[in-house]
């Protein structure tokens, strides 16, 4: 059993949460070249499925930690100084670290933060489904602790879905603009597995393997997840495009790092998300395609299915402690 705190409620006071404050990405090149900046987006249509008024919006950060104790603290903070144009929470999911991540995490005091942990390595895409299991947001975003990806870049992605445009959004890196990989052979591999991704669902993403996807999390309780490791990237957008959902993409920052520097993906895992891609093509069963506008709060048992084996998260509830806080109490099997 593993007992997590949490504030008796969500502080919706956030550092600069007028929304004529977010920032926006500059524009690549202008109108008459053909490509837009995020400022642009009201113009372009909405996305299939989208409802034309702008719904209620409150976004759940995920992040799955395992042994990041030079970068975890920082990306906290700054993902808390954001300015964001809706309320927010951040669920952070200790996998089983071993260095001094547990006792850094325990410091961190915010009303937005929730901290949870696993007794031991299960997995990014275990701990990712932890977090969802306990989010109470409108949509959802995952979000490393290694700082490759900028917490600035977060209201960006937020953006369209802000504006109504949209429902699915994807930070994207593009090469050669805010972006740095440290190899040749992730970069290529990404857009080989993206590649194989358009053709088997006959779509057009730029960047498959992306950590910035802004899902609403109805739509991500229905895709019936079941990969505990780094292949639930994989399953998550194979089971969008599946469902006929394209993502909308916006352009984000990225310093990739070495394996020295700590990066974990190994080349074997661009095997298994190839695996993937087809297992949910090839998937028996036509797909029925769900909508963002299902209130978050129908069928919640649907969040089984995020969690179906003997490792994952089975059962939340929430009592109160003795110092008048709110206590999650998860239940592992």
């Amino acid at each position: 059993m593993l007992s997590v705190r949490q504030p008796a409620r969500v502080s919706g006071e956030l550092s600069g949460g007028d929304p004529s404050h977010v920032p926006v990405s500059p524009v690549l090149r202008d109108r008459r070249s053909g490509w837009f900046s995020v400022t642009d987006t009201a113009a372009l249509p909405a996305q299939r499925g989208t409802s034309a008024h702008v719904k209620p919006l409150k976004l759940s950060i995920l992040m799955a930690v395992y042994n990041e104790e030079r970068t975890v603290a920082r990306v906290i903070d700054e993902i808390l100084v954001a300015a964001y144009p809706c309320e927010i929470e951040l669920i952070v999911v200790d996998d089983g670290s071993t260095d001094a991540t547990p006792t850094l995490l325990s410091q961190v005091n915010d009303s937005r933060v929730m901290v949870l942990s696993h007794p031991a390595n299960q997995g990014k895409g275990a701990a990712l489904l932890s977090a969802a299991s306990v989010a109470t947001g409108t949509h959802i975003l995952p979000f490393d602790a290694d700082l490759e990806y900028a917490p600035e870049d977060i209201p960006k992605v937020l953006d369209p879905i802000a504006r109504g445009r949209c429902d699915v959004v994807y930070g994207v890196r593009l090469s050669g603009c805010y972006a740095v990989y440290q190899t040749y052979l992730y970069a290529v591999a990404n857009r080989m597995l993206t590649r194989l991704a358009n053709v088997l669902f006959n779509a057009h993403l730029t960047d498959l393997h992306t950590c910035l996807k802004l899902i609403p999390l109805a739509t991500l309780k229905s895709l019936n997840l079941q990969e505990k490791g780094f292949g639930l990237d994989s399953e998550i957008t194979a089971g969008l495009l599946r469902l006929g959902i394209r993502p909308f993409e916006v352009p984000v920052s990225y310093y990739g790092r070495s394996h020295a520097d700590g990066k974990k993906i190994r080349w074997h895992d661009g095997l298994t998300c190839a695996w993937i891609l087809f297992r949910v093509r090839l998937r028996a069963g036509r797909p029925q395609e769900r909508h963002a506008d299902r209130p978050v709060e129908d069928d919640l048992s649907c969040m089984a299915t995020l969690g179906s084996d003997s490792q994952s998260v089975e059962h939340v509830s929430s009592v109160t402690g003795s110092d008048g806080d709110e206590v999650i109490k998860a239940v592992m099997g």
